[in-house]
């Protein structure tokens, strides 16, 4: 049965940073692409940022592209998105997802299994 379990969540002011972690069990980590995602109250789900199985293709919503960085450790089975110069509009439910080929796109249905989220609040 595959795990995703998110954690790093938590409340920062405007300009601040956070680091996300997805620990991924039951299944062969390092041969699936990996996905975060966010979801704001009222908002659909929308595309974060994406990496390939390697680590060796990036994709990121325009929205965060030059603040947030992903990157995985597949000898630790987890998938990371760090965070800088947060802003208010960054708040919002963060949830990692399985992409179970390797090319990187932005539609939730492309990824399944899911983890549960971890809630980041950016105050300003």
């Amino acid at each position: 049965q595959v795990q995703l379990v998110e954690s790093g969540g938590g409340l920062v002011q405007a300009g601040g940073s956070l680091r996300l972690s997805c620990a991924a069990s039951g299944l062969a980590f390092s041969t699936y692409a990996m996905g975060w995602f966010r979801q704001a109250p009222g908002k659909e789900r929308e595309f974060v940022a994406a990496i390939t199985w390697s680590g060796g293709f990036t994709k990121y919503a325009d929205s965060v592209k030059g603040r947030f960085t992903i990157s995985r450790d597949n000898a630790k089975n987890t998938v990371y998105l760090q965070m800088n110069s947060l802003k208010p509009e960054d708040t919002a439910v963060y949830y990692c997802a399985v992409r179970r080929t390797n090319t990187l796109v932005i539609v939730p249905t492309g990824y399944s299994p899911w983890g549960q989220g971890t809630q980041v609040t950016v105050s300003s």
